[in-house]
Formats: structure tokens, C-alpha cells, sequence
């Protein structure tokens, strides 16, 4: 496996790579799980590289989050990376993504999609997701870029902003990874404590919940999100939103939209969590 800390270096290491077959792209911000191995495992099924980026992205946290405190594994992410095959690895620096500083640099903004749910909630986290992104894809030029459904709105955003822009790369999802209790993989999952991990499952507990009175025939999705805010915040979590969103455009759910998901935030003990379940219903 090799390693290229600019973008020197990736242009460099890249031209053997792409020589010698496609090339599956997935970004990542480092302190790697399985939620992130099965997008690795899922590129190699789908070309002959895989590329992984491990870079975290200032600009896309706010002034009230601990970008310091983020975890940093680097060594074991790339054991682990090792271990599954991936060809390249990217770890540029700050200087080397944003070289005229992050107040200067030119930023890529999805209008609509990153207006509601935590694009709301977490003002301009969106922006910094979707020009770290347009950086990368450019400098990689992936045939294919892989994201998880964990974050279903991040993925619309890159959706929308690679077929805006015309990026000539094929974007692919893969289901959320979950542990046996359905807590969906995170690395904030690392922040919680051993009772917090205890109760963190409640919150997918309650998506299907949800999502299964909707299959039965319910309607009243802004009565059942309540529901679902009420019973999170009775058990501790902080309940951030619950809403029930069409997938194509992320607008308010209405009675005859047949392909919706319900999206939620919550905290627990101070660190956020959110997940989503989609809902196929006639």
C-alpha cells in the first residue's frame, strides 16, 4: 500500500494506479470502524484499486465544535487499510487543501438540501463537506466515490453536487453498518460512556417503531416524529429534530410521497448522534 501526504505526491502515486485498472474512491476523516471497511470492502467488489483519503476537515466543523478533540488514529487506520487491500492512501495537511487559509478558500455551496435537518442546525457544516469533497474527487478522479447511508442528507448533497457540476464520477451508497443492539457505526460512538452506549440504541429502536406504523398505514408523520422526540427525551437524549423528509429533494413528507426517509438528531451526554430510516410505502 502506498501513502501520499500532498497532492503532489497522490498526482504522482496515482499514475500507476490508474494504469493498471479502475479506481474506487472513499473519503474518510481517519479513526477508521467497520462502517468505513465496508464501503473499502464494497469499492474492491466494484473496481480493481481502492483509494482512501484520511483527512479531517476543518471547515466543516462550526466554532462550537472540538475539531481538536477529534479522534486521530492514524497508525491503526492504516493497519487496517493494510489488511483490506486498499492501493492508496491520502493524508494531506491542513496547508495542503487550503493553502490561501480556510477564511480565503473558495467554497462549493448544494443550495436546498443543505438548508434543512442539521444543514439548519450545523450552519455551514455542509459547505465544508461539499468542498472537501469537490477537492478530492477532483484530485483523485475516482471512476467511482462511495458514501454510507449512515449520513443519508450528506449523501443527497454530493449527489446533487456531482451531477450540478458535472464531475465525471459515479457515486455508489452502502448501507449503514450497525451493531447487533442497531447503534449505527460512528466514531463519536468513542465519546459515549459505557451507560450512554447502553441507551443509544433507543434512537433506531424508535425509527422502525416509526417507520412500521407508516407501513401500517399511518400518515401523520409530524405525530409520530413527535412521539419519537418525546420517548428519546424521556430516556435522556436531547432531541435535536425528527422529521419525515421525501428522499428525492429532502421537502416535508406529504401523505402520497411513496419513497421517504425520517432523519433524527440527538445527543446523549453531549455527543450528537443522528440516523435515518427510509420507508418505501403505496
Amino acid at each position: 500500500m502506498e501513502i501520499a501526504k500532498d497532492s503532489d505526491e497522490l498526482r504522482q502515486r496515482l499514475k500507476s494506479v490508474r494504469g493498471d485498472g479502475t479506481v474506487a474512491f472513499v473519503p474518510t476523516m481517519g479513526n477508521l470502524h467497520e462502517g468505513h471497511l465496508s464501503l473499502v470492502r464494497q469499492g474492491l467488489t466494484m473496481a480493481e484499486h481502492v483509494v482512501v483519503s484520511i483527512f479531517v476537515n476543518p471547515l466543516q466543523f462550526s466554532p462550537t465544535e472540538d475539531l481538536d478533540a477529534y479522534p486521530r488514529t492514524l497508525e491503526q487506520d492504516l493497519e487496517l487499510l493494510t489488511a483490506e487491500g486498499v492501493a492508496l492512501v491520502f493524508t494531506p495537511g491542513v496547508e495542503d487543501l487550503y493553502p490561501a487559509g480556510l477564511e480565503a478558500h473558495t467554497k462549493v455551496t448544494v443550495p436546498g438540501l443543505t438548508d434543512v435537518l442539521c444543514g439548519s442546525k450545523r450552519v455551514g457544516h455542509f459547505d465544508g463537506v461539499t468542498t472537501v469533497v469537490c477537492k478530492l474527487l477532483n484530485l483523485v478522479a475516482a471512476d467511482i466515490a462511495l458514501f454510507g447511508e449512515k449520513d443519508l442528507q450528506q449523501l443527497l448533497v454530493i449527489r446533487k453536487m456531482v451531477a450540478d457540476l458535472r464531475i465525471p464520477v459515479r457515486i455508489e451508497s452502502v448501507p449503514t453498518q450497525r451493531n447487533a443492539d442497531g447503534l449505527a457505526l460512528s466514531s463519536r460512538n468513542n465519546y459515549l460512556t459505557s451507560e450512554a452506549l447502553g441507551l443509544a440504541p433507543a434512537l433506531y429502536r424508535n425509527l422502525i417503531a416509526a417507520s412500521d406504523a407508516i407501513q401500517g398505514g399511518a400518515r401523520d408523520y409530524e405525530g409520530l416524529c413527535s412521539g419519537v422526540i418525546q420517548r428519546l427525551n424521556t430516556l435522556g437524549f436531547v432531541s435535536e429534530y425528527c422529521e419525515a423528509r421525501r428522499c428525492s429533494d429532502l421537502l416535508p413528507a406529504q401523505e402520497d410521497d411513496t419513497n421517504i426517509a425520517i432523519f433524527c438528531a440527538a445527543s446523549l451526554e453531549g455527543t450528537r448522534l443522528i440516523d435515518n430510516i427510509v420507508i418505501e410505502h403505496y
